[in-house]
This record gives structure tokens, sequence and C-alpha cells, in this order.
């Protein structure tokens, strides 16, 4: 039926929402009027859980917003082209947002459904896994790539598969905006290696009156790991504590170094403030959990 009513969330930089939007609204009136479907944008600053994108919703019936998104779509890509940058690939993909409890009408049973989509419209289709970092967070997001025509057909197919489907249609009211999701996991970047690579610490080979050896390397010579972690903004002060006496008590009691980012120095993508540790495995490891329990505390209220 192609005068349901429907709609369609993805995602967007914010440089991409800004021409969408155009000077003034001009193009994001222009998209509008041309479709006949309803387009809004998330708020500046007002991003997916997890990114540094925009959630763009058309609505209205189903060719109406297929109408819109090739509009949109083609503008984007066009700009892409022009630019010519060795993101341009990462920058072409359409990222769908999706209710998770939609997920399973474009799997179909056994992935036949998907399966089908991808060999009809020959583009890339992929479901990101459940983020378990964000409390609260029930979508998902689909991921298309291929040619402007390839993802036109493919979005064709998923967008008639989810109007059907009325969980789909009962979170089309839902807000653009994520107020209720909370960073809960903390983002953890490989161990980086400083020098001293782990291995060539010399051991202590003083031995003690019954003549056992000292285990671990004396902590002079294993000080060079340190591991960052992203701690939500909003946790940093139980971390730190009144005064700094959390933080301090932290790094007595695990013998590693923390060091806090500053105000606004977020790992990329992301609202989380760096905690850089440094010290032994075993003072990092400690610092971590002493720092993941804080974390924890608070966040569960």
């Amino acid at each position: 039926d192609m005068d349901k009513p429907t709609y369609l969330k993805f995602l967007v930089s914010n440089a991409a929402a800004g021409s969408v939007i155009g000077k003034g609204g001009s193009m994001i009136t222009d998209f509008q009027k041309d479709s006949g479907a309803r387009i809004q944008l998330s708020r500046n600053q007002e991003y997916y859980p997890g990114t540094a994108d925009r959630i763009i919703m058309i609505s209205g019936k189903i060719d109406d917003v297929l109408k819109a998104m090739d509009l949109i779509l083609n503008k984007l890509l066009s700009e892409i082209q022009s630019e010519d940058g060795d993101d341009a690939d990462q920058r072409s993909k359409v990222r769908l947002v999706v209710p998770n409890n939609c997920c399973g009408a474009i799997i179909g049973k056994s992935g036949a459904t998907i399966k089908s989509f991808i060999e009809d419209s020959q583009a890339g289709i992929k479901i990101s896994p459940q983020d378990n970092n964000y409390i609260g967070l029930t979508d998902r997001v689909v991921t298309l790539t291929g040619s402007f025509e390839e993802q036109m057909r493919a979005i064709d197919l998923i967008l008639s598969k989810l109007t059907e489907d009325s969980l789909y249609m009962q979170s089309m009211n839902a807000p653009l905006s994520y107020p209720g999701v909370l960073f809960a996991g903390i983002h953890r970047v490989p161990y980086a290696y400083v020098h001293p690579p782990v291995g060539t610490a010399t051991y202590n080979a003083n031995y003690g009156p019954n003549g056992v050896g000292a285990r671990y390397p004396s902590n002079k010579e294993d000080r060079g790991n340190s591991l960052t972690i992203g701690v939500a903004d909003e946790h940093i002060g139980v971390v730190v504590g009144r005064g700094g006496r959390n933080i301090l008590e932290i790094s007595q009691a695990s013998g590693a170094r923390i060091k806090i980012s500053d105000r606004g120095d977020f790992m990329s993508g992301t609202s989380n403030r760096k905690v850089t540790i440094t010290g032994s495995l075993r003072a990092i490891r400690t610092a971590e959990a002493m720092i993941n329990q804080k974390v924890a505390s608070v966040s569960e209220r």
C-alpha cells in the first residue's frame, strides 16, 4: 500500500547535516517540497549514541519518503565525489537506524530475507550487533554499501518490509535524540606499550632469607605500560573525588599514575574523557578495576 504513512531514520555527519539543511534552511525546504515528505533532523550536538553523527528522519507516504531519500542521498554522494578524499568510501555508506525489535523482520528465517534483499539490490547490507555499552539504546544501525542505485533499491526493499511491521510503526514518534540512553561501559583502548616492552624487565635477584626470588619484576623496570580508557563525562567527578581524594586513593592503592584529560578533551566520537593509567601491568589492572567500581556505583543509581 503506497499511501501508507511510514518513516526512515539514518545517520549523517555534522557536515552532511549542514548541506542537507542548506543556507537558511533552503535545501531542506526544497527537498520537502519536491518529495512531499517531511524531513526532520536531530539538533546540533544531538548525536546517535557512540558516534558524532546526527539523525535525519523522513516521514510521509512510502513513495514520498523514498523520493526524499533519493534527493538527499544524491546530493550527499555528489558532494563526496567532488571532494574525492580517502574516506569517500567510508562516507558513501548509508546507515539506517532501525529499532532492535524490527531487525528480525529484515533478517528473516535463517537470514532468508536479508539474503534475498542483497541478491535483489546487489548492495551490501550489514546489521550491527546490539551495543551493550549503552543502557536504554533500543536501536541498531543497518549499513548499506554499493552504488547509489544499489543502495536506493536496498532502502526500498527494507522500508517496504518495515512498513508492514506494526512494531516499526509504533516507534514512529520516538524522539530523535537519545536523552534516556546512558553510557555504561568503559571504552578500552588496547594497551599501548611504551618503552620498555614487556618481557625485557630485569628480575630482582635479591634472594630472601629462605632463598625465594622475587616473582614480580622490580617496579623500577616495569613502569612502561599505559592504558587509556574513556569514562563518561558525568562520571569523572566520582573518579576524581572531593578535592582529588578518590584518584589519590586509587593511585596509592594500585601504584599506578592516573591522568585525566581536560574538560572537553574526549575520546574521538564520544563524550568520554580520557583516563590514562601508567605503571606496571598489575598496577594498571588494579587501578582500572577500582575506576570501574566507582563508575558502576554511580551509574546504577
